[in-house]
């Protein structure tokens, strides 16, 4: 039986409501994004691909490359450059989308700035925006890109709680182009750290309907499970996976993997040494 978009939109502000008292973010490989901006000095860089599918198109991207710098205290600055795949399904029920021959190439490079607001305490969480700024540098003929700027608009909220973490928010996308919309997305993610290297999450997430000539031409609501694997003789290095598929609204599966590498400066480490050197310089050492 089809469920009614109005439930799926239902869903989407029940999460927006939901995932505000109490969350934990992890980004990639969930959908679930997070308020946390890399460490002043630090980065982080992505070699991932992904898919998101439904009955009208599947699109795949991969390979795709992630970097994040954190430029300055509280901000992280953002990009990816990601070459992907779409495959309508050129089912006549979901035209004008879904319809027209594969293709492949370079899509449309994301570009961002997340900045935490409110840093976590022991009664208040870390609250945070993630601002992403779509450009149009994939081909708009050939269905690889939207063919003008798009905006990603979140707020994302995180608390942790022991090996327990909770993570959650809500956003809106604008997407200025015909036959799409403007639509408002949420979701929920709970994460257990299991050991010292594996890391294993369950998230809901929804969407409103993204318009008739995308892939998501209706709402739909879905639950993913993922999680990291931390690789015991090389810190900083884990592997990521998720997979997730609708649970209501239109039929649609979610999939990620990915290879993650973070590393940066020390400060504190850096000035513990430079204090120990200077006292030594001075008693003579």
């Amino acid at each position: 039986m089809k469920v009614p978009s109005n439930f799926v939109n239902l869903a989407v502000m029940l999460l927006c409501f939901l995932a505000v008292p109490r969350l934990w973010a992890q980004g990639p490989p969930y959908q679930t994004d997070d308020p946390v901006p890399v460490d002043l000095h630090h980065y982080e860089f992505y070699i991932f691909g992904a898919m998101d599918g439904t009955p009208a198109e599947y699109d795949s991207t991969g390979p795709a490359f992630e970097f994040n710098w954190g430029a300055i205290p509280r901000v992280q600055i953002h990009a990816i450059l990601p070459w992907g795949a779409i495959d309508p399904t050129n089912n006549p029920v979901y035209l004008p989308g879904g319809a027209g021959p594969s293709a492949f190439g370079l899509t449309d490079m994301e570009l961002g700035a997340k900045i935490a607001f409110i840093k976590e305490s022991k009664h208040m969480p870390q609250i945070g925006s993630f601002t992403m700024f779509e450009m149009p540098t994939g081909s708009y003929t050939k269905g690889l890109g939207i063919g003008k700027v798009w905006y990603k608009l979140p707020i994302w909220v995180q608390k942790n709680e022991g090996k327990w973490t909770f993570d959650g928010g809500a956003g809106y996308e604008v997407v200025p182009q015909t036959d799409y919309r403007n639509f408002s997305y949420g979701g929920f993610l709970v994460k257990k750290e299991l050991s010292e290297r594996l890391e294993l999450g369950v998230e809901m997430f929804a969407h409103g309907s993204e318009g008739a000539a995308a892939p998501q031409t209706e709402a739909s609501a879905m639950v993913d499970m993922g999680g990291y694997y931390h690789f015991k003789h090389h810190e900083g290095e884990q592997f990521l996976f998720c997979y997730g598929h609708s649970v209501a609204g239109q039929t649609e599966n979610y999939a990620y993997v990915g290879m993650y590498w973070t590393w940066g400066k020390d400060d504190k480490k850096s000035a513990g040494n430079a204090l120990f050197l200077a006292r030594s310089n001075k008693n003579g050492l």
